[in-house]
């Protein structure tokens, strides 16, 4: 998940939780913060990435530009979680590699809801790429 807004990143860290308390949860502060994060060697790379579009430093579009470059990140999914209902933006965003478009829901069950979705089909994703193996992770980049 990449948001600039601590209440949305609560929300969804207490959704995630509530769908799914086995998910190993990690955070990142933007874009930056985010690749930083997951270029180093040690750190199990995620099933998920939730990224936000609107951030600092780098956004989200930008990650995705980013990350498409890095081989060892191409296979992780990255989910697009964020307030725009643009339709330039989805068609940007797929084009980029973004797997799913979520416009953030307000509600706390239509967060789960819309959570247990990507996840459910996640999974379904996940296993074509042969990447299905282990526990669950999601890794969110927060501003």
């Amino acid at each position: 998940m990449v948001d600039d807004d601590e209440d949305d990143r609560e929300m969804f860290r207490d959704a995630l939780q509530t769908v799914d308390p086995s998910v190993k949860y990690m955070e990142a502060a933007d874009g930056m913060a985010a690749l930083e994060m997951l270029a180093l060697v040690q750190m199990q790379l995620p099933d998920f990435i939730f990224l936000d579009l609107n951030m600092p430093r780098k956004d989200g579009k930008q990650f995705l530009a980013e990350i498409s470059k890095l081989p060892h990140l191409k296979g992780v999914p990255v989910v697009v979680y964020t307030t725009s209902k643009n339709c330039r933006d989805m068609d940007e965003v797929k084009r980029l590699g973004a797997v799913h478009f979520v416009t953030k829901p307000f509600i706390f069950d239509d967060i789960c809801l819309a959570i247990r979705f990507v996840l459910v089909e996640g999974w379904k994703h996940a296993a074509v790429l042969g990447r299905a193996t282990g526990p669950l992770q999601a890794a969110s980049a927060y501003n």
